[in-house]
């Protein structure tokens, strides 16, 4: 996940490029592997790295590639790590893995996402990686969702080792474009991501690593110190400064080496390719393909692509100034997804690459499409006022999908589902049957005139494509808190009544709508359980003849630039010994008597063994998002985690839980975290907060 860890987390099961690929190197021989590198900070404290290096290193120095994240190297992902970091250190580069302070083996305490003493042992990493005998003295950063959020962050610290950043799945809005917030709209992957961190960061050190006699002082010490994230998101409910810290939107120009960055459509984390390159400029560029939140060398949905190929150009162009083409490169590289009958998975999606020169790309054209009656027009309304309500059950939005697909493949599904059933909770407009193809490329934007009999209210746009017999899917979607409208800084109450102009971005995408379909614009005052509801049921209005969509549309694909990708590539996975293979259910559950829905999701890793190192990890997770279908006052989120480390004497436990609920007023959030050492009890947190509402 943005997160997670374990063999699901990290391993594609069942795909074919888990078999061994013919004449493949010998990585092992090829690579030196040491286990625990200390680096040393100016306070004192060490942070642990693994490192993987070319065999000849010392004697032909390479450039140091550096992933900085908090999700365990030794045993969290490991079993990933060894697919990217084995082929860097194969193909001439030296790959550094460490763990952030109070992670994994690393001394000190994790204090929150992106702090800013994150940032300044970053800065000191970068530093003793470029001084290393190994080391040619350049150093660039990798990682895909907290490595690519601070890729990006520690780059606009100008540390002048550091010359190029790949940056996956990440963002430059850590309000809006984030699991916290989208469109100020309060999303459950707050407590979804928020319940895991928890449970991260009372996680033991490795006793082996750091010594039996210090291994549980390290744990002690965390659990004791530990605060419940979710409790710190919930204090900061509109862009304050502390959402700013770590936004690079604030300030493009503080970075000035070359970024690659990539995302796929059914990742969160989409807006990041196109803002990137907007935003810095060249030689900057992005790919954006159909993946979930993974490498696009195990994008799921397919195809996958070369990617690490792709990364050494990059980091053969600005590590080791080789000249390989990466500024000639089209600014975005997007794959133009066919329609496709919806489904919760799908293992490929059937589309084609196309590249943009430049971004935004003159190939573009906005295509304006009115809100006529109950039809979606090029011509714009003659009527001097067309108004439709729509007042949703609140249970609209259970075809949504996930916020952000993992898209690990064995992984139940993830994705959008039909959307006539939340069509049905919707006021829809639809357009005629479509007499040519119609390819979409970009971030299509909803302008609405709208009132609501409610001081506090949303909106779910949903842009959708109307199959012939009747399927519907989703392209794209978007949501605005209506408080929100002027500033998610200053958000201010509707007034009952009031019609207000509104602007509801939608998330970016490229699809092609073959003739035959028709598009549909459907809007929601609901989208459970992907968006905590307002306060109170609210009726929202809206004036068709001063509303529409631009829509951006490919006008002729024939000058682009052709792309093409290497083939899928990478080392082999840690090796590893399945002893529960585990599963995984998504469900959802309708109480007749309270009309209650609960959607469930229960995910359990099973327990597996790291061959290289004998450690036994298990992984569980659950979270129920729950909601009746008239009172917003009965939403509900619980998530809750346990994971276990076996190998030897050493048997350590850990369980947390995340509650959250409210009121018309409040919030109010329970959470646990305790611990058993061999089955004993061996430490624990408690927290019991309440927040008050903040235009949420």
């Amino acid at each position: 996940m943005k997160r997670g860890f374990g063999l699901r987390g990290n391993v594609h099961l069942g795909r074919a490029n888990l078999a061994p690929k013919a004449r493949e190197p010998d990585y092992r021989k090829l690579v030196e592997n040491v286990e625990i590198a200390w680096i040393p900070m100016q306070d004192g404290r060490k942070l642990a790295a693994r490192l993987l290096l070319p065999r000849d290193a010392t004697a032909r120095p390479v450039p140091a590639i550096l992933e900085y994240i908090p999700y365990r190297r030794r045993d969290g992902t490991r079993v990933r790590d060894d697919e990217t970091h084995y082929w860097y250190a194969a193909n001439g580069y030296g790959s550094a893995r460490v763990d952030i302070a109070g992670s994994g083996d690393s001394e000190g305490l994790v204090d929150d996402e992106y702090v800013k003493r994150e940032q300044d042992d970053a800065l000191e990493i970068i530093n003793w990686l470029s001084k290393q005998p190994w080391c040619s003295g350049s150093v660039g950063m990798i990682g895909i969702s907290w490595g690519g959020f601070n890729g990006l962050q520690v780059a606009a610290r100008r540390p002048p080792e550091l010359k190029a950043v790949v940056s996956l799945c990440s963002t430059v809005d850590r309000y809006n474009d984030d699991v916290h917030f989208m469109g100020g709209c309060l999303l459950n992957d707050t407590f979804d991501w928020g319940g895991y961190f928890f449970q991260i960061l009372g996680l033991p050190p490795d006793p082996e690593i750091v010594g039996e006699r210090k291994w549980r002082q390290m744990w002690k010490s965390r659990i004791d110190s530990m605060e419940c994230p979710v409790a710190t998101w919930m204090e900061h409910q509109t862009r304050d400064a502390f959402w700013q810290h770590g936004s690079v939107i604030e300030d493009y120009s503080a970075i000035q080496v070359p970024v690659l960055c990539a995302s796929g459509w059914v990742d969160g984390y989409t807006a990041a390719v196109f803002q990137t390159v907007e935003g810095l400029g060249a030689p900057s560029k992005g790919i954006a393909g159909p993946w979930g939140h993974k490498y696009p060398h195990q994008g799921v949905p397919g195809p996958a692509i070369g990617f690490l190929q792709e990364t050494k150009r990059w980091w053969d162009r600005w590590l080791k100034g080789i000249e390989t083409g990466v500024e000639k490169d089209p600014a975005i590289r997007v794959w133009a997804q066919d329609s496709l009958k919806p489904k919760p998975h799908h293992d490929e999606r059937p589309g084609c690459w196309i590249g943009l020169p430049t971004w935004p790309s003159p190939a573009i054209q906005t295509r304006k499409l009115h809100l006529a009656g109950a039809a979606l027009s090029r011509a714009a309304s003659k009527r001097a006022s067309e108004s439709r309500s729509i007042c949703s059950p609140l249970t609209t939005g259970l075809s949504s999908g996930e916020w952000c697909a993992y898209g690990l493949g064995k992984i139940a599904p993830e994705l959008a589902l039909d959307q006539r059933q939340d069509d049905a909770g919707s006021v829809v407009w639809d357009g005629p049957k479509l007499q040519d193809a119609v390819t979409i490329v970009g971030r299509p934007v909803a302008y609405l005139r709208l009132a609501a009999d409610k001081p506090q209210a949303q909106v779910c746009v949903r842009l959708n494509t109307i199959h012939p017999d009747g399927t519907v899917e989703r392209i794209s979607y978007g949501l605005l808190n209506l408080s929100h409208r002027e500033s998610h800084a200053k958000p201010k109450p509707l007034k009952k009544g009031q019609y207000y102009d509104v602007i509801v971005e939608l998330k970016h995408i490229a699809q092609s709508v073959p003739a035959g379909h028709r598009l549909r614009l459907a809007i929601s005052t609901s989208y459970f359980p992907m968006a905590w509801p307002s306060p109170e049921l609210a009726t929202v209005t809206i004036d068709g003849t001063a509303s529409r969509l631009d829509l951006p549309v490919l006008t002729s694909g024939r000058d682009l630039p052709r792309v093409r990708f290497e083939p899928v590539d990478h080392a082999p996975i840690a090796p590893v010994t399945v002893k529960d293979p585990g599963g995984e259910t998504r469900e959802v559950h309708f109480d007749i008597a309270s009309e209650r829905t609960t959607f469930r999701h229960a995910r359990n890793d099973g327990t597996f063994v790291i061959d290289d190192i004998g450690t036994e990890v298990s992984l569980t997770k659950t979270k129920e998002f729950s909601i009746r279908r008239d009172d917003p006052t009965s939403a509900s989120s619980r998530v809750h985690c346990t994971t276990r480390f076996r190998r030897g004497s050493w048997d350590a436990h850990a369980e947390s839980e995340v509650l959250m609920t409210c009121d018309k007023t409040h919030f109010h959030l329970e959470a646990f975290h305790k611990t058993r050492d061999h089955g004993k009890p061996f430490a624990e947190r408690r927290f019991k907060r309440s927040f008050p509402r903040d235009h949420l």
